[in-house]
């Protein structure tokens, strides 16, 4: 059997980080904006970001926040929505080398998102520690900058400005949710059920008395189950 080389090249880690970090710094700009809009300081928001790293849940819970939620309802939501990087980790020590000890690891699972993992586990050969520190590098200091940024930007911009520039959250999460459901019916379905829910919960009395911590768990958890049953994801025979 032959052994594939190992890519243990900090540098080339972070060439690959580049283009998320590029990507992160839009997203995350929305997010500084949104978060001071929302009466948090600029410096809030920023180690929100660098502390959490997590595009779906920080959004959840500045709207969790702004409901005035209770911590039980904030953190089950961060829980169900962030679950999968769990899940992602689990995957990424298959291709991983001996360098990972317990300390490593527990480090660089704070830098896994979708899209780091998409890079990690799409590499032809086991990726060592040097490689992952330099992948998660740049995409980090992305999401933070953008987030300084933006906070920066809300701060000073007229309200009328930077309440407009909300709408740009919208836009990015259609961006993110119609390119995935035009290629594959199984999301265009999880979607449906998941806005049809939603829909349900707040218009249906009694119902709409809950709250909007509580929602989005429920839509969460429903869609997951109703896609995971529904359309199971087929094992590849090696």
């Amino acid at each position: 059997m032959v052994t594939e080389k190992i890519s243990n090249s900090f540098l080339s880690g972070i060439k690959d980080g580049i283009p998320i970090g590029l990507g992160y710094l839009s997203v995350s700009f929305t997010f500084g904006i949104m978060a001071v809009n929302s009466g948090l300081p600029v410096w809030i928001a920023v180690l929100i970001s660098m502390t959490n790293l997590t595009s779906a849940g920080q959004f959840a819970g500045i709207s969790l926040i702004n409901a005035g939620a209770s911590f039980i309802e904030m953190a089950l939501a961060q829980l169900v929505i962030n679950l999968r990087y769990s899940l992602m980790s689990l995957s990424l020590t298959q291709k991983t080398d001996k360098s990972f000890n317990t300390l490593h690891r527990l480090i660089l699972s704070f830098g896994i998102t979708d899209e780091v993992f998409a890079v990690a586990s799409g590499k032809s050969h086991d990726i060592d520690t040097k490689y992952m520190y330099g992948l998660i590098t740049v995409p980090y200091w992305g999401w933070a900058m953008g987030t300084l940024l933006g906070a920066a930007a809300g701060s000073i911009l007229p309200e009328s400005v930077s309440s407009a520039m909300n709408i740009a959250i919208y836009g990015m999460f259609l961006a993110i949710i119609i390119p995935p459901a035009k290629k594959a019916r199984p999301v265009l379905w999880v979607i449906i059920l998941s806005v049809t829910i939603s829909f349900i919960l707040h218009y249906t009395p009694y119902l709409d008395k809950l709250s909007e911590g509580f929602v989005i768990i429920i839509c969460a958890i429903a869609a997951s189950g109703f896609g995971a049953f529904f359309f199971p994801v087929k094992e590849v025979a090696e």
